[in-house]
């Protein structure tokens, strides 16, 4: 099984795969990112300065806070620069460990109903295998099809660790990330989708990282609960 490479690195993952439309404003925490001469990718509000990411995202970034349709100009909208980015200093771009960034922009974000934060979870908790989850984001609707222009919305459930590391024996870490999807459901995220919360429970567990090119369903998320000193230490000291 091959994996995508992406520059420096070996996984690409992410577009959302025969998930549907979200409703507007039911994924309002979810953050389309246009970032400067590569794909777009997702993130996630967690204070009114700070959206969380993936490190592997690290570009000229620009977030647009509130959007449904990124093909169009809504009233929901807010198009912040970011002022600067932290990407977690342990991260490797070959083997994708602690892909996780923070990024600090230019000015503070409004608060309407098209634009909410997303709770953090509590310090290394662990989400049980077979707990269903959200992962909502842009991008393709198949993996040869076309981009989508409105926001998408796919279930997936939370899986056994053995199931990722048998994927990715040379990469997988079972204690800062998640393994999710179900081989039997034909519902997948997929590339583009990077930086996009896993969503269990009204709380981010999950950062969508790396998966494989042919299709299955296993995908790898950066697990947030084991960067919540990281992330809480980042954001007071900047």
């Amino acid at each position: 099984m091959r994996l995508f490479q992406w520059t420096n690195g070996y996984f690409y993952a992410g577009e959302i795969i025969r998930g549907h439309e979200a409703k507007r404003n039911s994924c309002s925490y979810v953050d389309y990112l246009k970032i400067k001469s590569r794909n777009s990718c997702g993130g996630f509000l967690i204070q009114e300065y700070f959206v969380l990411i993936t490190a592997h995202c690290l570009e000229r970034i620009e977030v647009t806070l509130g959007a449904h349709n990124i093909e169009e100009q809504e009233d929901t909208q807010q198009v912040i620069c970011v002022q600067k980015a932290f990407p977690q200093q342990d991260y490797n771009p070959k083997t994708g460990i602690n892909d996780i960034m923070l990024l600090k922009q230019e000015k503070k974000a409004k608060l309407p109903k098209a634009v909410q934060l997303l709770r953090l979870p509590k310090r290394k908790t662990q989400v049980k295998p077979g707990i269903p989850c959200q992962v909502a984001g842009w991008r393709k609707l198949a993996p040869e099809g076309r981009s989508s222009s409105t926001l998408q919305e796919v279930e997936t459930v939370v899986q056994e660790e053995e199931k990722c590391v048998d994927c990715f024996p040379e990469y997988y870490d079972p204690a800062t990330e998640i393994c999710v999807e179900d081989p039997k459901i034909k519902n997948t995220s997929f590339q583009g989708d990077s930086g996009c919360p896993l969503v269990c429970g009204n709380v981010v567990e999950g950062i969508m990282s790396y998966g494989l090119d042919n299709g299955a369903t296993q995908r790898v998320l950066t697990k947030v609960s084991w960067f919540l000193r990281w992330i809480k230490k980042t954001m007071k000291q900047s």
